[in-house]
């Protein structure tokens, strides 16, 4: 295995910079030899016997033999625990400061001489052994947390633990970051430590750019979120029950999370689906939300390479009418691959060629990496050097690795003054006319053949003025680098939102932008894993995502391209993207037919802009992610909770993506209600399965009876699109207008407009919500499928 990556890593970066990437290997691995001492004898522990107690706001401290444990519930009902001094705080996932907790919680006495806290919307056991349940208000155990067990060295150093947990046999297992298997985990180990796959990853892959101890339970009982909040190298082990096993009785799920280090300690959210992620995004922020432009379609490249050819490809869109938003730069629009330069020869003009776009509506986005050329004269290194910004390692000198301009040193982004300094940079690419920016390869990586691409695990980090090495640090780097970027837009802009969305990053990274894909393998597999990529992060608390479109690697066939393209104009991110050595992702470069269908789909989904405007606010006031699992509004639908194939589009689409070659029919699993097939008008009853038609010409599309929906009308303002609502039944849907890019400001909220559909006298009639009754809208309405005007 070594010798055949140490090949492919000779093939990948040309010969003089493979000996540098060996090199750095072997300087990593004597790094860490030096800097991290074996851990030798180590001894187990566990919590012992409850000893006594201390009755504190919302909960209290519980003290054993061998571990103390600190039990909140909050005001807002979600439950906190956390072993042996461990509190909400420090934190890098939290987005302010710990909810307050529950006043009228109760602590209280338990069975067999455990203790028990009783809130409003949960319930909390503590066992005398150390084992914690979280209980719905009725009774019904939600999660069963088995005692804990401690590893501790007897030379000092960090301490291993594990925790094992049951939850009822029915249950099925969602999040854990972005994970191409999915969105629905399977029994199997998920490593919890931010990589990147070397090139390319398919459904298999595991794990990938994004990991968080984050997990999403949906059982009959209810659905809950745990969040064990520790940063280190981690695995989690997922092993679904079985109910009826053994002699009739049921085998509870299981789940077992083990960490290298780091403090025990957890969140637990609870109720439904919507009520979990408003939640959730309470303890951890609200999305950053994204300036409307960057919700219309965006085309990348690796391997642009001069300004005439961006001008060519957007002149390209605009001659065939297509709809485009934004153009990406990536790495060769810089100056020998160094972060914060420009490539003068090929561009020449950037700020003049980013003015010129922009008049015609095309916005320029650039790439931008952590790794910085460790070269003396090179602006950005020697700035650096004066500040004391990189990591280093264990005597205090510079860790080095090998990325794309060669030998490389790293911004150790868990210092403030670090993520300040950095952030200054972003005025330069500013000033270079761009509106915002990516973040890539912040995993972090350096290349090397064989192993982890990242720094040696001894590198120090500031840790926010604590103190500590990679092993902790590694998993926050990207999240970290997002909060410098943006916050510095923030303040080199403060009348416009940012753009910014991350490769990497960790619990909590919504509220500094979204993130995309990576580097998906073309084919229909990678497709596939597209779809589980974005589910998987909404459900941890990431709405604004998307894959690139037509794979990162190779040449689609017209057909796939196609596919992953009419799947791409409904996520929240829709933009194309290649590697420098693949083909071409223009809609053109496939054929008439492909040109054509691909036209419509977009001009469908600048349509559907003022939808998707109106859902990013949502996300951001609530929490819920543009694009769901089916289950959403029906976790206790057990065949709902299986289907992984298609999507609801906030609350009023049903999308079914064609994820097969040469299917004309797909069949679609609908949840309870009337759905109409948007293009034919074709009601169908759910719950159950249909069978529908998905010519190459489009994908099925359904929308729920009685949704009203903002699109764009002919005039280009916003009109309202009903369809009609079951006979005796109402429906309804929101609309948020949005100022564009300007960002709110203060305390400032969007103006929230609610809508009700109903039959009145044989005609379909909508009516804006306000207060306790009903006006009659301001907007035209268009009713769909029948039911008057």
């Amino acid at each position: 295995m070594v010798a055949r990556e140490l090949v492919r890593s000779m093939r990948v970066f040309g010969a003089v910079q493979g000996l540098r990437v060996m090199r750095s290997a072997w300087r990593r691995r004597r790094t860490d030899a030096r800097d991290l001492p074996p851990r030798g004898p180590e001894r187990a522990r566990v919590p012992g016997t409850v000893t006594g107690v201390e009755p504190q706001p919302g909960g209290g401290t519980v003290r054993f033999t061998r571990a103390v444990l600190q039990v909140r519930v909050t005001a807002g009902g979600t439950v906190f625990w956390g072993w042996d001094g461990a509190g909400p705080e420090p934190s890098y996932a939290l987005g302010g400061a710990p909810p307050a907790p529950d006043p009228r919680a109760v602590l209280e006495p338990d069975k067999d001489g455990g203790w028990r806290i009783v809130a409003k919307r949960v319930t909390v056991a503590v066992s005398r052994t150390g084992g914690v349940e979280v209980l719905t208000p009725g009774g019904v155990v939600l999660r069963r947390d088995l005692p804990p067990r401690w590893w501790e060295p007897a030379g000092g150093g960090p301490v291993r633990w594990i925790q094992r947990t049951e939850v009822a046999a029915d249950a099925r297992f969602f999040g854990l970051g972005g994970r191409s298997a999915g969105p629905r985990l399977r029994d199997g180990t998920y490593r919890l430590w931010n990589t990147d796959p070397r090139g390319r990853f398919g459904p298999g892959d595991d794990p990938l750019y994004i990991t968080m101890p984050v997990q999403l339970v949906v059982a009959d009982a209810g659905t809950h979120l745990a969040f064990l909040d520790n940063t280190w190298e981690g695995a989690v082990a997922l092993r679904e029950g079985e109910e009826g096993a053994g002699s009739g009785h049921d085998r509870p799920g299981t789940i077992e999370v083990r960490m290298a280090g780091g403090p025990l300690r957890c969140w637990v959210v609870v109720g439904t689906p919507a009520r979990v992620l408003r939640g959730w995004t309470a303890l951890t922020g609200a999305p950053a939300l994204p300036p409307s432009w960057a919700l219309g379609p965006q085309h990348a490249r690796w391997g642009f390479g001069s300004a005439q050819e961006v001008r060519r490809v957007v002149a390209g869109y605009r001659e065939r009418g297509l709809p485009l938003a934004a153009l990406h730069l990536d790495i060769d629009h810089y100056d020998g691959h160094r972060v914060f330069t420009v490539d003068r020869v090929r561009f020449p003009d950037l700020p003049g060629l980013a003015e010129e776009l922009r008049d015609g509506g095309v916005r320029l986005v650039s790439i931008v990496d952590p790794a910085v050329k460790a070269e003396p004269g090179n602006a950005v290194y020697d700035s650096g050097v004066r500040v004391g910004a990189f990591v280093r390692d264990g005597r205090g000198r510079e860790v080095r690795g090998v990325v794309w301009p060669g030998e490389c040193v790293f911004p150790d982004y868990t210092d403030p003054g670090v993520r300040e300094w950095w952030g200054g940079w972003y005025e330069e690419r500013l000033a270079q006319g761009f509106s915002g920016v990516w973040h890539d390869m912040n995993e972090p990586v350096s290349f090397v053949p064989f192993g982890d691409m990242t720094l040696p695990r001894s590198s120090r980090h500031s840790l926010e003025g604590r103190g500590g090495d990679h092993r902790e640090a590694h998993n926050v780097y990207g999240l970290a680098m997002a909060r410098a970027g943006y916050e510095a837009l923030r303040r080199l802009l403060p009348d416009e939102r940012p753009f910014l969305f991350s490769r990497s990053g960790w619990a909590g990274m919504q509220r500094y932008g979204g993130t995309w894909s990576g580097d998906v393998a073309t084919g229909w597999p990678g497709l596939r894993a597209s779809l589980s990529l974005v589910l998987g992060l909404g459900l941890c608390g990431v709405p604004y995502s998307g894959p690139d479109v037509g794979g990162f690697d190779g040449n689609p066939s017209p057909e796939l391209y196609l596919r992953w393209f009419q799947l791409g104009a409904y996520l929240p991110l829709f933009r194309t993207h290649a590697a420098v050595d693949a083909g071409r992702r223009e809609p053109w470069e496939f054929g008439p037919q492909v040109l054509g269908h691909a036209k419509a789909v977009l001009l469908e989904r600048e349509r559907l802009r003022p939808y998707f405007v109106t859902l990013a606010h949502l996300a951001r006031l609530t929490g819920a992610p543009y694009v769901r699992p089916l289950w959403w509004g029906a976790p206790g639908d057990r065949a709902l909770r299986d289907c992984e194939d298609a999507f609801l589009l906030g609350d009023a689409y049903l999308v079914a993506p064609v994820m097969e070659a040469g299917a004309d029919r797909r069949a679609v699993r609908l949840p309870r209600g009337r759905w109409y097939d948007t293009v034919s008008g074709e009601a169908h009853e759910g719950p159950g399965q249909v069978l529908l038609h998905a010519p190459l010409s489009r994908i099925p599309v359904l929308v729920r009876a009685g949704a009203v929906v903002p699109v764009r009308g002919a005039d280009g303002g916003t009109e309202l699109e009903v369809w009609p609502p079951v006979p005796g039944r109402t429906g309804g849907g929101f609309v948020v207008e949005d100022g564009g890019g300007r960002r709110e400001g203060g305390s400032v909220r969007p103006r929230v407009e609610r809508y009700a559909s109903k039959w009145v006298g044989g005609r379909v009639v909508v009516e804006r919500v306000v207060g306790g009754g009903a006006v009659p809208p301001e907007r035209p309405v268009r009713v769909r499928a029948g039911g008057g005007s």
